[in-house]
């Protein structure tokens, strides 16, 4: 079950920056931004069920590796539209 709560966490990150960045990339619903982030925050989802199934809330605690991917990943969440925003702006020539 380890292995298909890692497999669920990492597949969720780049699904969700690549359909945040507008990169095309083959998800389980297709091409399209729209249906890369919705399959990277599915697959979070079941990343998270599953260690919540297997380990509990204190297991948190105590996964140091599976607690820093779910921190970069949640911060990625939180700030990945911003992000894109200001790295996708037209620098212009320097």
């Amino acid at each position: 079950m380890d292995f298909f709560i890692g497999f669920f966490l990492m597949n969720a990150m780049p699904h969700f920056v690549l359909g945040t960045w507008k990169a095309r990339i083959l998800s389980a619903f297709g091409f399209g931004n729209k249906q890369n982030i919705t399959y990277g925050l599915l697959n979070f989802g079941f990343s998270i069920s599953l260690f919540m199934y297997k380990y509990g809330w204190q297991g948190l605690g105590s996964n140091g590796i599976y607690l820093g991917c779910l921190f970069i990943l949640i911060i990625y969440f939180i700030s990945g539209n911003f992000l894109y925003k200001i790295f996708s702006r037209d620098q212009g020539s320097h």
